[in-house]
């Protein structure tokens, strides 16, 4: 069983065991699959002039598609109403958005090694921001979206009386909510 994370002498930490963090590492995984697949719309032809290759941005004249999956759209919001103003915002921005994304992704998982973590102030927030993630992507999969949908998550606890997969994800949404929960608790203690 996970541990809360506690501020403490040696930095803030925390206990996973092999199964939550098999499980977790997975979703991160899962997570980085997605962000990797719309980073591939990114990729830019050979032929393209130098100083778009150079800076790595976009051409006007090469539109990104829109987002389909709407877990993806979690990660990857759009940047305003005005349909034109949220496509140049992608096209200037997305890619790094992807890359840091998936670079914090990757560090949880070098993370998931050990059962206790033991993380700085720095490591714990990108920590934080890589399951928040996570949770969006499950919020959106469990059609979380008010205060009734919330309640009926938070009433999977017991993963014994799990019998489908939605219950499932919802016991592995609540167990993500919790870590970032005590994560972000032992955050505010140790800036304080």
């Amino acid at each position: 069983m996970a541990k809360a994370f506690k501020n403490g002498s040696k930095g803030i930490t925390g206990t996973l065991h092999s199964a939550e963090r098999k499980l977790i590492r997975e979703l991160f995984n899962d997570v980085i699959a997605m962000l990797d697949e719309r980073a591939q719309l990114h990729q830019l032809p050979e032929d393209l002039d130098p100083l778009y290759a150079l800076t790595g941005m976009r051409p006007e004249s090469m539109d990104l598609p829109e987002i389909s999956d709407p877990a993806l759209a979690k990660l990857l919001p759009s940047a305003s109403d005005d349909a034109a103003v949220a496509a140049e915002h992608r096209r200037l921005s997305e890619a790094d958005l992807i890359a840091q994304k998936i670079g914090r992704l990757r560090e949880a998982q070098l993370l998931m090694e050990t059962d206790k973590l033991v993380l700085d102030q720095h490591s714990a927030t990108r920590f934080a921001q890589a399951l928040n993630d996570v949770r969006l992507v499950l919020a959106e999969r469990l059609e979380i979206r008010d205060e009734a949908d919330s309640a009926r998550v938070a009433q999977v606890l017991d993963a014994s009386e799990v019998q489908t997969p939605e219950e499932y994800m919802s016991l592995v949404y609540n167990l993500i909510s919790w870590v970032l929960d005590t994560l972000m608790s032992a955050l505010m203690d140790a800036e304080f």
